[in-house]
């Protein structure tokens, strides 16, 4: 076959993208409320992620000892990295505990692990300025986040990236690298050369999140793909030219090589949409297709917890795409298995009446009455809870739960459709969000140091966004003489 050198009609989705970063205005006081609110909770989970070895092994600099005197400060620790790395610390520090805020739809994935190169390029600024220079402030991070959150949520809508296989963290690295090259100073042309090279990265595959090749790679992908971004955009404005037709080429473009010859496509225009309905996972560290379920689990334990041994069987009703990622039988190997199992995110809670980051780990685990459980239970969709699922007025999240007992009894069938993170359950949701934020960060702050990083964090909206970075930054740098 020949290929033909005659141009091709470039990617119009990538101008598109290109022209909201650069100049794009985000008027809505809901969104920018909203972003203030997942930058404090992302934070929180970052500072929660730092009591695990697990997460800390991958952290620091890439190589023993190389810290940058000016460079981006990794929030909970005293290291100073470049950018690139940076974001990959403070980004793998976000998502390590799958307790971060989501987006769910086509495709799913978590908007704020976006704030893993948005901050480090942020702090990154802050500190390497002149100054004289005009500081960035925090009003800069809420745009940036409000933009990358729209990028990757509306791209999610209408294409489904794992149903060819492909990770969700490519849209990661797909919003991480249009928003940090405009914060870095680059123009249209630039952020669209950015995009292009972010497109042909292709996808790294969802292999590491299922059976039988569950690991914690899907914990630091994030961080990958945001650091990747950041590395994206900083070769485009040192010169280094973006490409027409990453997406529509034929044969070798995207779109014919990854995505079955599908047109990717934005299901509706840009603005703040996504930031708007984002999720918070404001009880459980656990997969958002579960939260609900989780609720349920919870809402029977006081039901089933004298009576385990005389569980027949558990009815489990869900969504299809929880059937799909997380409907899992067989041994469990990791924590990172574990909180990718629908069966096993019921049993806990069923057992003790909640679900905690540490109920992943082996300790837990070795317990075998939770494999028990999960033995009794029988998984299946509902057809309803799927089409509410994908329903733009509705977007639920529903599962619901009824345990049978031997003795043909039953308990009360327990259906929740909304998880307490859900818009519609902003105003119960929202003081949530702070009590989160207040607990994750007392794990690496003292109560005073806390108090002062909640005040600067709850004052005012117009206040806060002209605070900067530098300010906030520094108060989530542990000091060396405490």
């Amino acid at each position: 076959m020949t290929d033909e050198n005659d141009a091709i009609p470039s990617d119009t989705i990538l101008d598109e993208i290109a022209t909201y970063v650069r100049g794009g205005r985000i008027t809505s006081d809901e969104a920018f409320e909203t972003a203030r609110l997942s930058l404090a909770d992302s934070l929180g989970c970052a500072m929660l992620a730092l009591e695990f070895p697990a997460c800390t092994r991958h952290l620091g600099p890439i190589v023993p000892g190389a810290q940058i005197a000016d460079g981006a400060r990794v929030p909970g620790t005293s290291w100073s990295l470049d950018p690139v790395h940076a974001a990959f610390n403070i980004g793998a520090m976000i998502r390590w505990l799958d307790f971060n805020d989501t987006w769910l739809a086509a495709e799913w994935g978590h908007p704020s692990d976006n704030l893993g190169g948005i901050l480090a390029v942020a702090d990154y600024r802050s500190r390497s300025e002149g100054d004289g220079e005009t500081p960035v402030t925090m009003e800069e991070v809420l745009i940036a986040m409000i933009k990358a959150y729209e990028i990757q949520g509306v791209l999610a809508l209408a294409n489904s990236f794992n149903r060819v296989g492909l990770d969700h963290v490519l849209l990661v690295r797909i919003a991480t690298s249009a928003v940090v090259c405009a914060m870095l100073g680059g123009d249209e042309g630039q952020i669209r050369a950015t995009l292009s090279q972010a497109f042909l990265d292709g996808g790294a595959l969802r292999t590491y999140r299922h059976a039988p090749n569950t690991g914690s790679r899907k914990s630091w992908a994030a961080g990958d793909a945001t650091s990747r971004g950041v590395r994206l955009a900083l070769m485009s404005l040192r010169g280094e030219p973006g490409y027409v037709s990453p997406l529509g080429a034929p044969r070798w473009g995207f779109q014919d090589v990854l995505f079955g010859g599908k047109t990717i496509e934005l299901a509706r225009p840009l603005g703040s949409y996504v930031m708007e309905n984002v999720l918070w996972k404001n009880s459980f560290p656990a997969e958002f297709h579960a939260q609900t379920a989780v609720e349920a689990a919870i809402a029977l334990h006081p039901e089933v917890a004298d009576r385990l041994d005389d569980i027949e069987r558990i009815d489990v009703e869900t969504q299809e795409s929880a059937v799909r990622i997380i409907d899992k039988s067989g041994p469990l190997y990791n924590p990172a298995d574990r909180d990718h199992c629908l069966q096993y995110m019921i049993a806990v809670p069923l057992l003790s009446g909640s679900l905690r980051a540490e109920d992943y780990e082996d300790s837990v685990a070795a317990d075998p009455r939770i494999d028990r459980l999960r033995g009794r239970m029988r998984v299946v969709e509902n057809s309803e809870f799927s089409r509410d699922y994908l329903d733009p007025d509705k977007r639920s999240i529903a599962n619901a739960i009824e345990v049978h007992f031997r003795d043909g009894t039953k308990t009360k069938r327990v259906q929740v459709d909304y998880p307490l993170g859900h818009r519609r359950r902003r105003e119960e949701g929202i003081p949530a969000v702070w009590s989160k934020f207040a607990a994750n960060m007392s794990k690496r702050f003292s109560p005073d140091v806390v108090e002062r990083i909640t005040q600067l964090l709850r004052m005012p909206m117009e206040g806060f966004r002209g605070i900067a970075v530098d300010e906030l930054v520094t108060h989530l740098v542990p000091r060396r003489d405490a």
